[in-house]
């Protein structure tokens, strides 16, 4: 499985200017409406004062508006940070990044930058991350007076989702309590945090880096904000891909969808159940001397484990924490879920099955089983003393950008009906956005855009879709690209959540079109490793930037050449 890393830079130099490359389309007449240019054109450049930080790069903020449309008003603080160009000669610009969420750190997301950007792009552009308003280290959203407050608030929550009347009554409780809490108390941010502030903000960023055009990667929600920069401000960047991708339109809703839940529009719940049913089916093909979970009907035995969980749940130990924690269906299918965002999802997904089995069952190596789970369980980090912003964060994006139904106490139905549809996973994607409802979330963005994302741009954006993606459906991307009428479709094969570092050819597409503004051919899809095609192993633990991997490479210093590649750790849900 290391080869996954590997991949994003074996031969990756070759293949800049080798492949099918198409030559992109230039839109006569794109522009940036008169309405976005006095917005945004109105506000002073700031000047960036830059100073280092975190051993290998510069932190900086600066004061945007906080409403546009009064842009000598009430202000907000966004944190910059960059990793300069190690080629200063051959600079192309800055590269813009943002990890997702909705409510990821971008500033976290730039500083790890070359971990799992590939060389060439170090080389020629600096990469910056701006934390969105009210996210990360920027003035952040707080829709609590406290901690405590907070927790108290939340407790019904807990769960990723609820399942039976009492835990969902609990849960649109405590969904509730936030959503009035964010309509309140965290006023005024929280109504002026759509993702249409934030394309805003990057562009008066984009000015005060020194930047003519914005250069942009995007990845999952991010995806979305590319998207909106695209819509708005057409003729204002040089390059935009974005990987994961979320329809914009379906993401926004009409009035006609209005009373849709968000993600029955998006259809996380379908790409998720797609995948997980695809590699129950590989694991049974495969058999046990490849896959964990093979003999017998895997779909009918992973039933049988999901409906003992909501009868009863397990316990498992925890010897490091000296406790033993419960271990409910909401639990196992989170788990489960969180596992499919991984490129070694097939064999992720199956052990952990098969573990839940023996924990279920009992039987030989049910020690074993308890022990790798309960490594899952210490990853869990409860809230504590600092407040932690991210749950206000994601709902105030999500909630001030979109329409959702109107009462929370419809919520059970229409999670049972998309659980119906996509099984295990629907009530989890559902339940994302219940303090979102409309009776329940008041306060509003009069600024936030709405589309219709159609704008023919200036300069082509690349779209990147993954066959297999948990999170933002393959079909998403389909029809972002169909929608915008300058744009390219790169699909890829991978599992898990985007495409970029699991195969050269994704990787070496993305960069490619970033340095160059080259594109893949029409119809190019990406080839990358499959499950279950050698030995039965154990899962690895590594594919993603662990904390432990971060402290100890920030210690070191700057990333030594050849250093492996890893995983873009992507922020959030989506």
């Amino acid at each position: 499985m290391p080869l996954l890393r590997r991949l994003a830079t074996a031969g990756l130099t070759a293949l800049l200017l080798a492949g099918p490359l198409a030559a992109p389309a230039a839109a006569a007449g794109a522009h940036t409406s008169a309405r976005e240019r006095h917005r945004v054109d109105a506000v002073r450049t700031p000047k960036l004062q830059w100073y280092k930080c975190y051993v290998w790069a510069e932190c900086a903020t600066a004061r945007v508006p906080l409403d546009y449309d009064r842009s000598h008003g009430q202000t907000t603080e966004v944190a910059l940070l960059r990793v300069r160009a190690k080629d200063r000669k051959h600079k192309i610009g800055s590269l813009f990044v943002n990890p997702g969420g909705p409510g990821g750190s971008a500033t976290q997301f730039a500083l790890l930058s070359p971990l799992f950007l590939s060389e060439p792009v170090l080389d020629r552009f600096d990469i910056v991350g701006m934390d969105p308003r009210g996210v990360g280290f920027s003035d952040t959203a707080e829709c609590f007076t406290s901690t405590g407050a907070q927790t108290k608030a939340l407790v019904g929550m807990t769960p990723l989702f609820p399942y039976g009347s009492k835990e969902e009554k609990a849960y649109i409780k405590s969904a509730e309590k936030l959503g009035k809490a964010c309509s309140t108390t965290g006023r005024p941010l929280t109504g002026a945090m759509s993702t249409a502030e934030v394309a805003r903000d990057m562009d008066l960023m984009r000015r005060a880096v020194g930047d003519s055009k914005l250069n942009y990667l995007g990845f999952s929600y991010g995806s979305a904000l590319g998207s909106y920069y695209a819509d708005m401000f057409p003729d204002r960047f040089r390059t935009i891909a974005v990987d994961g991708v979320i329809d914009p339109k379906s993401w926004v809703g009409t009035k006609k969808t209005q009373n849709t839940v968000q993600d029955v529009r998006l259809d996380s719940a379908g790409g998720a159940y797609r995948a997980f049913a695809e590699i129950m089916n590989r694991c049974s093909k495969a058999g046990t001397k490849k896959c964990a979970f093979a003999g017998g009907n895997t779909l009918v035995k992973f039933h049988n484990i999901s409906e003992h969980l909501k009868r009863k749940p397990i316990t498992v130990p925890v010897p490091v924490l000296g406790v033993t924690l419960k271990v409910t269906y909401a639990d196992f299918i989170g788990d489960v879920l969180s596992a499919l965002y991984s490129p070694g999802a097939g064999e992720e997904v199956t052990m952990l099955a098969a573990d839940m089995r023996l924990m279920v069952a009992g039987g030989t190596g049910i020690k074993a089983a308890q022990t790798r789970y309960a490594t899952r369980i210490q990853r869990r980090l409860a809230r504590s003393f600092p407040y932690d912003n991210s749950l206000d964060a994601y709902a105030s994006i999500m909630c001030t950008d979109a329409l959702h139904p109107a009462d929370a106490k419809k919520w059970p139905a229409m999670a049972a009906k998309a659980d119906r549809k996509a099984p295990y996973f629907g009530r989890a994607w559902t339940w994302a956005s219940v303090q979102c409802a409309r009776k329940t979330w008041t306060v509003r963005d009069e600024d936030a855009h709405t589309g219709p994302f159609t704008t023919k741009t200036k300069n082509t954006v690349l779209v990147v879709g993954s066959y297999w993606d948990p999170a933002t459906n393959y079909r998403d991307a389909v029809r972002t690209a169909k929608r915008l009428p300058n744009s390219r479709l790169l699909s890829s094969n991978n599992w898990g959540h985007t495409a970029y570092g699991t195969s050269t050819c994704a990787t070496g597409a993305i960069d490619r079109y970033l340095l160059t503004k080259r594109l893949p051919a029409k119809g190019t899809l990406c080839r990358a490793p499959q499950p279950f095609t050698t030995a039965l192993m154990l899962p690895p633990d590594d594919l993603e930037l662990s904390a432990a991997s971060v402290s100890a490479t920030v210690a070191k210093g700057f990333p030594a050449p050849g250093t492996p590649k890893q995983l873009p750790p992507i922020a959030g849900r989506r």
